[in-house]
């Protein structure tokens, strides 16, 4: 009759080694995943200037176009379009802000100046920064700003009123775009934003503060 080996009498078991090839395959799995999460972070820090250089190129969502130059007289057409105004102001900036007019009719290649004015109701230095687009937003492609006051911080001494300029023109392109050649209006919108760490240049005792809206 055959006797079953007690569990006493069994040799212990050595326990398991990794090999080298264990820990270097471990090591390059934990490199990979590193630069993939590394890699993550970098494309999410990049997004936001990849979409506003995105919007600024095509127009997309609305964004005007910044002109290059001044189209030519004879560039313009006969066909005219009504551009309207809007104003908006953030909460947390203590400003009037509007139109000289809420709409005017432009010839479609003409060089036009609207102007806004803006006014600080606070008894305190402000600063804000104004953000804009365009409706329809497939039109802002073809809104071209030559110069505007949206380009910079604008920033206002207690109770000061100042006039701002933008100066645009609506590309004769337009009517080569068969889904916006029909369009018989464009609504230009401003909102300004407060700016909190601006840099604030003192005065000189005795100095008048004659700074003006950028034009």
């Amino acid at each position: 009759m055959t006797q079953t080996p007690s569990p006493a009498s069994e040799p212990p078991r050595q326990p398991r080694r990794r090999g080298l090839r264990g820990l270097g395959r471990d090591a390059a799995v934990a490199s990979i995943c590193g630069f993939v999460v590394a890699m993550m972070v970098g494309a999410s820090y990049a997004a936001v200037p990849f979409y506003n250089w995105f919007c600024r190129t095509t127009g997309f969502n609305g964004t005007t176009q910044v002109a290059t130059s001044v189209p030519s007289p004879s560039s313009s057409l006969e066909r005219k379009i009504a551009v309207r105004f809007d104003s908006n102001v953030s909460g947390g900036l203590p400003w009037k802000f509007e139109p000289e007019k809420t709409e005017i009719e432009v010839r479609i290649g003409e060089v036009v100046t609207a102007y806004y004015t803006v006014t600080n109701q606070s008894a305190r230095r402000t600063t804000g920064l104004a953000a804009y687009n365009v409706a329809p937003l497939t039109v802002g492609a073809y809104f071209q700003k030559i110069n505007c006051f949206c380009f910079t911080e604008q920033q206002l001494a207690p109770g000061e009123k100042r006039e701002m300029a933008v100066v645009f023109y609506v590309d004769p392109a337009l009517m080569a775009d068969d889904d916006n050649k029909n369009i018989n209006s464009i609504t230009l919108s401003y909102t300004f934003y407060p700016v909190r760490d601006a840099d604030v240049k003192p005065l000189a005792a005795g100095e008048t503060d004659t700074r003006k809206g950028n034009l």
